[in-house]
């Protein structure tokens, strides 16, 4: 069974179905007992860093995060659930994020290229397990303004172009995360979240 975390999210809706496209069984809920009996879970995530920082600490679900991690169940964080996994980001000075990863979130530059970022941009692999069986240069979607930059390379699994070199997918140990929407993305998304689903 894969939990959904239920912090009002705007993409919960469609990740749920994207999974029950798959066949897989899903729970959306903040429930800490049902949390840490899920198989896996995922931390879905539109809007802003500090917002969404908020309504963690309001329900009650950092301490939560943090023991579903150590309990190393399998841990998917998407779009802005990605970025606060991280440190902190200029989004939002002086909020602290989950600090789970060492990096930082930063506004992607101005060079002339509309932002946020909304649409299609190809991937450059880099292997890891959410990756198997996807093509190098695979097109997948994107809606941000803000982009990783993390502190370890090695947990950097694929990264795209818009201006400037975009961390776009992590994995360590238990932690997976994706700043693209794999929801969204067409069979490459599913296939990406059938990996997960199946790690």
């Amino acid at each position: 069974m894969i939990a959904i975390i239920d912090y009002d999210a705007g993409n919960l809706k469609s990740v749920e179905k994207a999974l029950h496209y798959l066949g897989e069984e899903t729970v959306v809920t903040r429930e800490q007992e049902m949390l840490l009996k899920a198989d896996k879970v995922i931390l879905p995530g539109v809007g802003a860093f500090g917002e969404a920082m908020e309504k963690l600490h309001k329900y009650h679900l950092i301490d939560i995060i943090y023991k579903v991690v150590e309990k190393h169940t399998p841990f998917l964080g998407i779009c802005l659930g990605q970025q606060l996994l991280f440190e902190r980001s200029e989004e939002c000075k002086g909020i602290k994020g989950l600090s789970l990863l060492k990096g930082e979130i930063l506004r992607i530059p101005d060079t002339g290229l509309k932002i946020p970022h909304i649409g299609w941009n190809s991937l450059s692999i880099k292997g890891g397990k959410l990756f198997q069986g996807i093509e190098e240069n695979a097109y997948v979607y994107f809606v941000h303004s803000y982009y990783l930059k993390a502190e370890e390379e090695a947990i950097v699994k694929a990264t795209t172009e818009y201006g400037v070199c975009i961390h776009a997918a992590i994995e360590k140990d238990n932690i997976y995360a994706c700043q693209f929407h794999p929801e969204k993305s067409g069979d490459v998304g599913l296939t990406i979240l059938k990996n997960f689903a199946a790690l």
